[in-house]
């Protein structure tokens, strides 16, 4: 939100069961207000649905591996480099003599990006792979 953005007031009906556990997340979850709690669920739904509408979607696909795999290193740089899609900004960081730990950052078409991150997740040596999923949509 911009500071010159103009805040509407909505007013929302709960049965007490919900706000009580609105509430709970809300405290549970560290945030500064209900309106926080609900302005973050609501953007995560138009991020959900912006996803299934196959526009051009950003994410970060979040893995770690064992750099000791015999040529996982390259095959994660090939299957890169051989994809349709944009790849942003790659973040490499050594975690301990054999793992490693990558973020990378992708523009393109959801299903792009998924097949992008269920082959790299497959690879043997990845112990870890998530995808997240962002907007390019001011919400």
């Amino acid at each position: 939100m911009t500071e010159t953005e103009e805040i509407a007031r909505v007013t929302v009906s709960l049965s007490e069961g919900l706000l009580h556990e609105l509430d709970k997340r809300f405290v549970d979850q560290g945030y500064a207000s209900r309106s926080e709690l609900v302005r973050d669920m609501i953007r995560e739904k138009l991020v959900e649905e912006q996803w299934a509408d196959g526009g051009e979607v950003v994410g970060v696909l979040t893995i770690s591996y064992d750099h000791h795999q015999r040529g996982l290193t390259e095959k994660i740089t090939d299957t890169q480099h051989n994809t349709y899609i944009n790849i942003l900004c790659t973040t490499h960081v050594h975690l301990d003599h054999h793992h490693c730990l990558e973020t990378i950052i992708v523009r393109g078409k959801p299903n792009e990006i998924e097949q992008l991150a269920t082959k790299i997740g497959g690879m043997r040596g990845v112990r870890f792979s998530k995808l997240t999923r962002a907007s390019m949509l001011e919400l």
